[in-house]
Order: structure tokens, then C-alpha cells, then sequence
């Protein structure tokens, strides 16, 4: 392998991570590299030829194409260059993790009590609602019974008013009927 400087300059290029990124899934042929990264030929056979000097990717020949695939051990290599670098931001990238853990928490526990209170609201305004339904049908039965008792009562009282005028004037006339002058002019 070259010297790291060469390797971060050789991966620095986003052409070649881009093919990397893709070789990690599976071993692909130029034509399909180019036509998942949209990239001539050319591009794609020349960034394959760099990445394949400095041991990054190796080819195999298949019938008539040649299969590029991902050759671990040279990224093994980094990531072993990149361990002493990787405690040092390790701290920091962790506590940045639980940083942001505590703001998610934060801003996940506002939302629930906000959407408690709306579920709360939505309850109560409802036990509201019910009470005063529950007060006008009270009231509307209260009035509905009074006018009913009413017509009643009214109907009643007419009732005894028409029989006290006709009593009235009947002991009116038999009143008068005893004290009516005969054809003598005297009254009984």
C-alpha cells in the first residue's frame, strides 16, 4: 500500500468514494458502475485503475467483463491508521450523541404533554358540552312540564269558570224566577 497521504489524496476524489460506496454491496462490472453513477466509461475504467493501484479494488475476468469488488484489507489498513484519531473524537461525538439524546427527550416529552393537555381539553370541553346539553334539556323539560301543567290548569280553571258563570246565572235566574211579579204585580 502507498503512504497514507496518497491513499486519503486517492479516496479524497468523490468519483472514486462514490464507486467505493457502491462496491460495498457487491462486486460490479464497469457497465453497471456506469450506469448506477451515471459516468462515461473512460471515467469509470480510469477512476477503477487508480482505486485498483493502490489496493482498494481488485477484478476478476467473467466470460467477457471483467467484476471489480471491494479489497478488504487495504481499508483495514485505514481504519487501523485512523484508531488513535477515533478515541480522540469519540468523547466528543458521544457527548454530542447525549446531547442531542437530551434534546429529543426534551422536545418528544414537550410534544406528549402538549398532546395530553389537548386530550385533556378535548375530555373536559366534552363533560362541558354534556352538562350544558344536560342543563337546556332540564330546562326545556321544566318548561315543558310548566306549560303542560298550565294548559292544565288553565283548562281546569276555564272549565270551573264556565261551570261557576252558568251556576252564576242559573241560581241568577231562579233568583229572579222566585221574585218575579206575577201578572197581579205581587212577587213570590
Amino acid at each position: 500500500m502507498k503512504s497514507m497521504e496518497s491513499v486519503f489524496e486517492i479516496i479524497a476524489e468523490p468519483n472514486r468514494r462514490a464507486i467505493l460506496s457502491l462496491l460495498v454491496s457487491s462486486e460490479r462490472s464497469v457497465g453497471d458502475i456506469e450506469r448506477q453513477l451515471r459516468m462515461t466509461q473512460p471515467t469509470v475504467s480510469k477512476h477503477l485503475r487508480v482505486l485498483r493501484e493502490a489496493g482498494f479494488v481488485e477484478s476478476t475476468v467473467d466470460a467477457q467483463r471483467r467484476l471489480y469488488r471491494i479489497k478488504a484489507e487495504t481499508l483495514q489498513e485505514v481504519d487501523a491508521w485512523l484508531a488513535p484519531f477515533r478515541r480522540l473524537w469519540s468523547a466528543h461525538v458521544d457527548a454530542l450523541e447525549r446531547h442531542l439524546d437530551r434534546q429529543f427527550d426534551r422536545q418528544f416529552d414537550g410534544q406528549r404533554d402538549r398532546q395530553r393537555d389537548k386530550q385533556l381539553d378535548r375530555r373536559l370541553d366534552g363533560q362541558r358540552d354534556k352538562q350544558i346539553d344536560g342543563q337546556f334539556d332540564r330546562t326545556e323539560q321544566v318548561t315543558a312540564t310548566k306549560s303542560k301543567s298550565k294548559r292544565r290548569v288553565g283548562g281546569a280553571s276555564r272549565q270551573r269558570n264556565k261551570h261557576n258563570k252558568h251556576n252564576k246565572h242559573q241560581k241568577h235566574n231562579k233568583h229572579n224566577r222566585h221574585n218575579k211579579p206575577n201578572k197581579g204585580g205581587e212577587t213570590k
